[in-house]
């Protein structure tokens, strides 16, 4: 039976911090990766005892805190597949999530605990519910507090034999199974199996400088496919990992300067917030320790960027393509993020990547005329949809694989993506890609935020149409930024209206919420297009 990566760290730097949850108000837990290993093989070896094991799923519910770093080894550990659910989900929501995955076992933050209490009776497959207290105040040692009738609770897992679980071959072979958010209908279960691929997964790490002494700090939640894999990339070299079981902008201030945090992976909405802090605030911190910022989830503005390289080292910042189902796809260097505004980079590490066109040609053009459908091929894919074959099907050119996302190059072999295929706007006739229109009006110093989607129309079929968020304290006009808009872009992409809102709807990954705008417009048509 081969060693798992944790117990081998455990044996060598067993001292070493592997996880610290330091709350705002003041409580600090810390477990050493010797304690961070114990505290797995107990869950493990709980979950054996529940009759959990290789490819079975486990499903597990909370904010960031150390429990989810343990769960997420120990489902590792017995050869489980990991079933992460969005405790932002309404209970409907979980309830489709939680019997769609034929998970049996459930491992829940207290403060979660409740909404599995009350769906109980609903859940088709979950046979055991473990409470566990990721939100304690004190050390892991601290009463738990009342779980629902029927929970298991961290008595439990602290009775439980604190050695390295025996699954013989089985050890370390794990998947994950991670529901995509949803964006435009039901969210999917993506399934990978077993352990990444070394040689892939080592190229990309390197292409970052990733390095054992690097401090990880989570900024959004573990449920999310980025930052739950680049985490678990920290603990592949021994890195000591912060856990921010919430996020707040200055507390993550805080935490990167108490414990000189080098290296997260984040999206732009949480990124906004931080360089949007008061120049006082932010100046109280010291922020010059951020080596590696990996930028995804959803595109970073230009305007972004700048604010960034503003108030961080300009070298940390890299920018990812990718997704639950693809992994990472390209990078675009810390050197090219100025120079090639809306790019997202290079093909990464061991990825292939063509652009069809609708005709299921390959696109040899360069240049926004010359877009396509992206397809990746690597040993980084997914390897299924559950219970959804025909979805998987359909995404697929033979070993290629979309989610799709249209894009085109550039005569230097960079990405830039237009947009979903499912966003394009059709307006007459002519092919607009709303990303494009949002780059070029986030260059407004007045606007925050913004999403442009189709309309109906009935001389164009669909006509382009903007929601902003204004920046604090303007009072900016719909005429100033179609004003704005004419000076950037063709008269066919201007946007023909305006409207505003306070936020924009996201998920919880930060990925825009289009069919929540779009919603009211289309409300009473048979089409969501023109």
């Amino acid at each position: 039976m081969a060693d798992d990566i944790l117990s081998i760290y455990a044996q060598s730097q067993p001292d070493k911090p592997g996880v610290i949850d330091d709350k705002p108000d003041g409580t600090v837990v810390m477990w050493t990766y010797a304690e961070l290993e114990a505290q797995s093989n107990r869950v493990a070896n709980l979950l054996l005892s529940l009759r959990a094991g290789p490819g079975q799923k486990v499903l597990w519910c909370g904010p960031n805190s150390p429990e989810v770093v343990a769960v997420m080894a120990a489902t590792r550990k017995i050869g489980a597949v990991a079933v992460p659910l969005n405790y932002r989900l309404t209970p409907e929501e979980a309830l489709y999530v939680i019997n769609h995955s034929d998970a049996e076992i459930a491992y829940v933050d207290y403060e979660h605990a409740p909404m599995f209490a009350a769906l109980r009776d609903r859940l088709e497959k979950v046979r055991h519910i473990i409470a566990v207290a990721g939100d304690r105040h004190g050390d892991k040692h601290s009463p738990d507090p009342e779980a629902p009738d029927g929970m298991l609770t961290d008595a439990d897992i602290a009775a439980a034999p604190a050695g390295a679980p025996d699954v013989g071959d089985a050890t370390g072979t794990g998947g994950t199974m991670i529901y995509t958010s949803g964006t435009t209908g039901k969210p999917k279960g993506a399934v990978r199996s077993g352990a990444p691929d070394p040689e892939t997964l080592g190229a990309l790490l390197s292409l970052f400088g990733y390095r054992p002494d690097d401090i990880y700090i989570t900024s959004g939640p573990l449920y999310h496919s980025g930052p739950s894999a680049v985490m678990g990339a920290g603990l592949l070299y021994g890195q000591t990992i912060i856990v921010q079981r919430k996020f707040d902008a200055e507390d993550w201030l805080r935490l990167v300067d108490k414990y000189r945090a080098s290296s997260t992976f984040s999206a732009p909405a949480l990124v906004r917030m931080i360089c949007a802090l008061p120049r006082e605030v932010k100046d109280r911190y010291d922020r010059s320790s951020m080596r590696v910022m990996i930028a995804n989830a959803a595109p970073w503005s230009y305007t972004l960027k700048q604010q960034y390289v503003a108030d961080f080292p300009p070298e940390s910042l890299f920018e990812v393509y990718g997704s639950t189902e693809l992994g990472v796809d390209t990078v675009l260097m810390p050197a090219d993020q100025m120079r090639k505004p809306g790019s997202c980079g290079q093909p990464a590490p061991g990825i292939e990547i063509v652009l069809f066109d609708d005709d299921g040609n390959a696109v040899t053009g360069t240049g926004p005329d010359q877009a396509g459908e992206v397809f990746v091929r690597s040993k980084g894919v997914f390897d299924a949809y559950h219970k959804n074959d025909a979805s998987y099907q359909s995404s697929s050119r033979g070993d290629y694989h979309t989610v799709g996302d249209m894009a085109y190059w550039d005569d230097e072999g960079y990405l830039y993506i237009c947009d979903r295929k499912t966003d394009m706007i059709i307006s007459g006739g002519m092919n607009i890609y709303p990303a494009e229109i949002e780059a070029a009006l986030e260059q407004h110093p007045e606007i925050y935020d913004v999403a442009v989607f189709g309309i109906p129309s009935e001389e164009w079929g669909e006509a382009v149409h903007a929601t902003v968020v204004r920046s604090p304290g303007s009072s900016l006009t719909g005429e100033q930024i179609t004003a704005f808009a004419r000076e950037h872009l063709a008269s066919y992409k201007v946007p023909r209206s305006v409207d505003f809102m306070d936020e924009l709807p996201r998920t919880g990954s930060g990925k825009l919420l289009k069919r929540q705008l779009r919603g009211p417009y289309w409300a009473g048509r048979t089409a969501q297009v023109g």
